[in-house]
């Protein structure tokens, strides 16, 4: 039997993140391939969601979401953002952010529409927008000042009057650039004039360091009306595995977007909803402590790294270190991220797989530090004498 696959998938085959896993087993490495936490959330959170199990909370929610947990997005954009929604009708709560991501790209663009993104960008963007007969438009994020930054130049020349969406991720993945007001007014222009809809994936909205101010796109003139946000407890709330995520947007673009939703999973996770609710209601402090912790493990592992003979990347945002691999003597990182279980007995993700123009990112290995110290100080060892 030929490829049974549809064309529009050929190419994608399995990520990068389920291949790196899988050599980390194999190898006993350390994985800091993955970007996910090696350690619980609030207490308080997963002792609600054990409650609501118990107490027969587990048939399906609404559509829209539980109301609590509407409720306490609606509350948390108000509050944090000064963005006012309607918790029924402008608030979707979704499998996750992957799940909010494909659901908007799938409902609002189509066959011969273009999307244009950042790159390098997180994997599902491509393969959504492929799914949805579109085509992606990159806009490439070099380093410029010790950050990763768009020109805008190139940016306009990447909008055509097939594009239909903008999708911007800040705090980036895998990046960890927190766009500035700047460079958001910049987008938002470009939205305006072309009258674009925005899709925001915001989902490191808390986990930026040093100071740097998550500004969500919608805050700006002119831009609530064109942007649909999406947010996750995975990030926040050290829950990966609970994929509690949701969008906010006008009416409109939110009843597009769940048309979508209706048909990929109608509706999940009930317990872990109002667990999600109370920990945004109750949680921010913990949040805090979360934010500074992670700081802190960010600088230990660039330690570690530049110890090893990387050069390093500080991010503004996000789980990931960016680390140049030239100064050790490798130029692919693709191919050395495939060696390196063995070879170090550590596991980290090649940045160059998440860009069209692979040469742009084929000297870059992307490493999560969202986990123990104990961990992150294990890698570091591993990787001394790399080079050599």
């Amino acid at each position: 039997m030929d490829d049974p696959l549809v064309q529009r998938m050929r190419g994608f085959g399995t990520t990068i993140f389920a291949e790196m896993t899988d050599l980390a087993v194999r190898a006993g490495a350390i994985n800091l391939g993955q970007g996910f936490p090696d350690t619980d959330g609030p207490p308080a959170m997963l002792e609600r969601a054990v409650e609501e199990i118990r107490s027969g909370g587990n048939q399906y929610p609404p559509g829209p979401g539980v109301p609590e947990l509407r409720a306490a997005v609606a509350a948390q954009r108000a509050a944090r953002y000064g963005l006012e929604y309607d918790p029924d009708g402008e608030v979707l709560v979704t499998v996750g952010a992957t799940e909010a991501i494909a659901a908007a790209v799938l409902a609002l663009a189509g066959p011969g529409d273009e999307v244009v993104v950042f790159e390098p960008y997180y994997d599902s963007y491509t393969a959504t927008i492929a799914l949805a007969g579109a085509t992606h438009r990159p806009v490439t994020l070099r380093p410029h000042g010790g950050r990763f930054a768009f020109d805008p130049a190139e940016l306009r020349a990447a909008i055509g009057p097939a594009t239909r969406l903008l999708l911007v991720n800040s705090p980036h993945n895998p990046a960890g650039t927190v766009f500035t007001r700047a460079e958001l007014e910049c987008i938002a222009d470009l939205c305006r004039e072309h009258d674009l809809i925005a899709v925001t994936d915001e989902v490191y909205e808390y986990l930026t360091f040093d100071g740097a101010e998550h500004v969500p796109l919608a805050t700006l003139p002119g831009m609530r009306e064109r942007t649909v946000a999406i947010s996750s407890a995975g990030k926040t709330f050290s829950a990966t595995g609970w994929k509690v995520g949701w969008i906010t947007a006008p009416r409109p673009l939110v009843r597009a977007v769940q048309t979508v939703k209706q048909f990929l999973t109608y509706t999940a996770s009930a317990p872990y909803q109002r667990a999600v609710a109370h920990a945004l209601e109750h949680e921010q402090d913990w949040v805090a402590g979360l934010r500074g912790s992670l700081q802190t493990k960010r600088d230990r592992l660039i330690d570690g790294l530049t110890a090893a003979g990387f050069t390093t990347y500080r991010p503004q945002g996000s789980y990931f270190v960016q680390a140049d691999i030239r100064p050790l003597g490798f130029t692919d990182g693709l191919e050395l991220a495939r060696a390196l279980p063995e070879k170090a007995g550590v596991a980290a993700v090649p940045t160059q797989v998440f860009y069209d123009r692979q040469a742009e990112g084929a000297h870059y290995l992307r490493f999560a530090f969202c986990k123990r110290d104990e961990v992150i100080d294990a890698a570091a060892h591993r990787l001394r004498g790399l080079g050599l």
